[in-house]
């Protein structure tokens, strides 16, 4: 299709002379061409089909298991409009059950996906919905209660391309996967077989689940070779737990135009993109030189992932722009925005994140044990580790005078699968923490204090403004829409307004996107 494509435009616009730049380009390239996942729009009856599948993909000459929507790895990139109603089929034919949740989008409980939407082994589920937000990159993919980053490491991950009149009337690059092109990065490890690594233990339940091999769409450093102009790329850091910083090789400028939920006011610019897992950003690159460069990530410093190859830069993408002349334009203004509201009289809600110290202590034993000091991310060894007064003690791990929690003496094991908490309390499906007001702003308080980890925290049903992210005001490029604020080590601020009812039975979730966190008790259920 990439190729026809190609071909197909070359002619249409009369560049006789660029094909066979463009034939030297592809049949000369030794890299991979980046996959496009293809585009799913719903047919005459407004509907669309998924079906939840498992095949077989070549990872580095060796063949694996891997799971996808349509197809055997990751999934399509479904169509929507604003204002027009959808219906979407999901085929289970997997042999364990799971669930479809669409991340990112303004939907009620009874569709949302969250782990009560179950889907069972060779059953299926319809949803009908309208989507009323703006614009946006969203994506869908597993919510299994307990078995989310497992489901998510074998391949289940796909996008979700909102459109309105408004972004329909800017002159962004929108030629599907020549101009306008998704980047979903994720890392995994294999075993020696080839086959997905995948395990949640005391280590990944601490630390999260992480791999030594960068994928981008599924393949290692493709290339990708646009026209000669401006490229749009739509990034999600589909990794279960590493977060990445995007970038350059050459240090050419990214013009971030919009984040989570849509379109920013205005382009941003920036050096380098950090991304939590699970984000979204849509950059546009200036390639009107006609110089190639690599997209890349920066030196990984996250505490527990900066082992190899991740404590150096990694190529993403490499991109080789063609003689073929673009047409699209970087605007000086995207939307409009809201001004923020009024803070005074509403709601507030406090949301501790905590881990268990002897979750802390175990995990992170095993971690250096595994990788050395290298995989603390540069963190002091005396700093303080936890909540329960932990501390680094030359390599080794000691304990304060603090209590140990909930540790099981003389049974040789750790029930690590409710050590992570909110307000103190392991998810319960069951029993939703508390009820939102449907319509109403809400300001939501959501503190890491007492622990060093990395907490990206996600809200279903729901695009909010960040207030402050981490004690701090929130970067531009940072305050527009967005699911997903950061929660490391402080204060993030959130105002957030639902304007979909979710009952107890069909709850939205709010929780750790670090999916092992997730997986381990760091997530509630609400209704609205």
């Amino acid at each position: 299709m990439h190729r026809r494509d190609f071909i197909k435009l070359s002619a249409a616009i009369g560049v006789a002379s660029a094909l066979p730049l463009w034939s030297r380009a592809v049949f000369a390239a030794e890299r991979t061409m980046l996959p496009i996942p293809p585009l799913l729009a719903a047919d005459a009856n407004n509907q669309i089909l998924l079906t939840v599948q498992a095949g077989k993909t070549s990872f580095a000459g060796k063949t694996a298991t891997t799971w996808g929507y349509n197809g055997s790895l990751l999934g399509p990139a479904i169509q929507l409009q604003q204002g027009k109603p959808i219906t979407v089929k999901i085929n289970n034919t997997l042999p364990e059950a799971t669930t479809v949740h669409w991340h990112g989008l303004e939907v009620p409980g009874d569709v949302d996906g969250g782990p009560q939407g179950v889907i069972q082994p060779g059953g299926s589920r319809t949803v009908t919905f309208t989507p009323t937000q703006r614009a946006a990159t969203c994506w869908f993919h597993p919510h299994q209660h307990g078995q989310t980053g497992r489901q998510v490491a074998m391949g289940l991950a796909g996008l979700v391309l909102i459109e309105d009149e408004d972004s329909q009337k800017l002159m962004l690059p929108k030629q599907w996967g020549i101009d306008d092109v998704p980047v979903i990065m994720q890392d995994k490890r294999f075993t020696a077989a080839g086959e997905i690594d995948y395990q949640l233990d005391v280590m990944s339940a601490a630390v999260g689940w992480f791999g030594d091999t960068l994928l981008t769409n599924g393949v290692t450093y493709p290339q990708h070779t646009p026209p000669r102009g401006w490229l749009r790329l739509r990034l999600l850091n589909g990794c279960n737990a590493r977060s990445l910083t995007i970038a350059t090789s050459d240090k050419r400028p990214m013009y971030v135009v919009a984040s989570d939920g849509g379109l920013l006011a205005e382009p941003v610019k920036v050096s380098e993109l950090p991304m939590l897992m699970g984000e979204r950003f849509e950059v546009l690159v200036d390639a009107r030189d006609d110089k190639p460069f690599d997209l890349l990530t920066l030196p990984v410093t996250q505490m527990g992932m900066a082992v190899a190859p991740f404590d150096k830069a990694v190529p993403v993408l490499h991109v080789q722009p063609i003689g073929i002349p673009g047409s699209a334009t970087l605007p000086d203004t995207l939307v409009s925005m809201p001004a923020l509201p009024s803070l005074d009289g509403l709601t507030e809600r406090k949301l501790q994140l905590s881990m268990d110290p002897m979750l802390d202590m175990m995990g992170m034993q095993a971690l250096m044990k595994k990788y050395g000091n290298q995989a603390m991310g540069g963190m002091d060894h005396g700093s303080m580790m936890g909540h329960g007064g932990m501390k680094m003690d030359h390599g080794g791990m000691k304990m304060d005078h603090g209590g140990m929690g909930n540790m099981h003496h003389g049974d040789g094991g750790f029930d690590f699968h409710n050590a992570n908490r909110i307000n103190g309390k392991a998810f319960d499906m069951n029993v939703p923490m508390f009820a939102a007001a449907k319509g109403q702003y809400e300001r939501w308080i959501i503190s890491g204090e007492g622990d060093m980890m990395l907490h990206p925290f996600h809200i279903h049903g729901t695009q909010f403004r960040i207030l402050r992210e981490n004690g701090q005001p929130p970067a531009a490029h940072r305050a527009g829409w967005k699911d997903t604020v950061r929660v490391e080590g402080g204060v993030s601020e959130v105002l957030v307004k639902f304007d979909h009812s979710a009952p107890k039975e069909q709850a939205y979730m709010a929780h750790c996107h670090l999916l092992e966190h997730e997986d381990t008790g760091m997530m509630l259920g609400f209704t609205v």
